[in-house]
């Protein structure tokens, strides 16, 4: 019973050194994380700190910029249209009547006279019948030429004479006759040219307008393309053409501007033209596609970039001008916004937003911001040296 009593008494004495116990663990728990939070907070303040002074001290490095200095200029101003050849003069021979092919007079690549024989059909029935009509014609004319001594002395009646007149005259309409019908059966050259591939061969029975070849005058040809409606009031007959063509890159050939259509056309709005150039050398070839050029009277004092620099955005196009007493060596970067116009090569014609003088960034702009520092490593145009 007394070790029951004793047993309880302990029990009640360690219960309150437990809760103790306790409420120190949680103490020096709460303690060791405000000293962590502290040590971190330090830390990130102290970083952020020594990022900061770095940051002052950091001074923004010069841009090396290719730049030119921009000066008017005389430039050339020309219409610019995709066109095509064709031949002044140009044919597909081809036969008037029917008939079997008896020869040929001709070859691939001739170059053929105005009024050559190339291909003879058979006209021996023909060649037969005015054989036979000149032999009338000739008696004919023999009776006519007596009747012409005796009517006037009156052994012959008057009438007589005026019927071998007309018996003669006959007989000579019907020889006419029979050599338009035997011309009808050769195809001759209508002009001088090159004639083309043969498509016809000895022996083959032809019918009227079945193809011989193509003959083609290559001295002269027709350019033809169009322009814009707009362009109107600039073209007229007598302007210059030039042409270029991707067959004989670098060679520039000229000719005249000859016919303009009155009419313009509902479709497209675009005014047809028509220009004649010489080909001596038979250089060109009709149906080439060429490149047109109508050259206008210069423009004069035109500011000129590269394409380079001249930049595109949402905005707009705009170029970077360099700006300071020393702009030529280097400055503060400015972007201006500029409007071009037509394009030459690899360059452009920028119609405002630059002056003469400005100095105007044309290579390594994109690594340029607003306002910061550049240095012109390479200069062209008036400043250069």
């Amino acid at each position: 019973m007394s070790e029951n009593i004793e047993h309880d008494e302990r029990t009640e004495v360690s219960a309150p050194e437990a809760d103790a116990a306790k409420l120190g663990t949680s103490r020096r728990t709460i303690a060791l994380t405000l000293l962590v939070l502290v040590i971190v907070l330090g830390v990130l303040f102290g970083w952020r700190a020594l990022r900061s002074g770095s940051a002052q001290g950091w001074q923004q490095q010069d841009t090396m910029v290719a730049a030119m200095v921009v000066e008017p200029q005389d430039v050339p101003v020309n219409l610019e249209a995709v066109g095509s050849l064709s031949a002044v003069r140009e044919v597909l021979l081809a036969p008037e009547v029917s008939g079997r092919v008896s020869s040929i007079r001709f070859k691939a690549g001739d170059y053929v006279r105005s009024g050559a024989l190339l291909v003879q059909l058979y006209d021996g029935p023909e060649q037969a019948d005015r054989k036979a009509a000149k032999a009338r014609a000739d008696f004919a004319l023999l009776q006519l030429e007596r009747s012409k001594e005796l009517a006037p002395t009156g052994a012959e009646p008057r009438q007589l004479l005026e019927e071998r007149q007309a018996q003669y005259d006959q007989a000579v309409a019907e020889i006419a006759q029979l050599d338009a019908r035997i011309r009808q059966k050769q195809v001759r050259a209508p002009f001088s040219g090159q004639i083309g591939i043969r498509e016809v061969d000895p022996g083959q029975y032809m019918n009227a307008g079945d193809p011989v070849a193509s003959l083609t005058a290559m001295s002269q040809l027709f350019v033809d393309f169009s322009l814009p409606q707009q362009d109107l009031g600039q073209i007229k007959t007598g302007q210059t053409v030039r042409l270029e063509t991707d067959s004989y890159p670098g060679q520039t050939f000229t000719g005249k501007l000859t016919s303009i259509e009155p009419r313009i056309d509902e479709g497209t709005r675009n005014v047809r033209l028509q220009a004649t150039l010489a080909n001596p050398a038979q250089t060109l070839r009709p149906g080439m596609f060429v490149t047109a050029y109508v050259d206008l009277p210069v423009q004069q004092g035109a500011f000129v970039l590269p394409l380079t620099a001249v930049q595109t955005s949402a905005q707009g196009e705009s170029v970077i001008v360099v700006r300071g007493d020393k702009a030529s060596q280097g400055g503060q970067a400015e972007i201006v916004p500029v409007r071009t116009g037509r394009r030459m090569g690899d360059n452009v014609v920028v119609l405002s937003g630059i002056k003469a003088g400005d100095v105007v960034v044309t290579e390594g702009q994109l690594r340029v911001q607003p306002g910061a520092p550049v240095k012109v490593s390479k200069l062209a145009g008036a400043g250069a040296k």
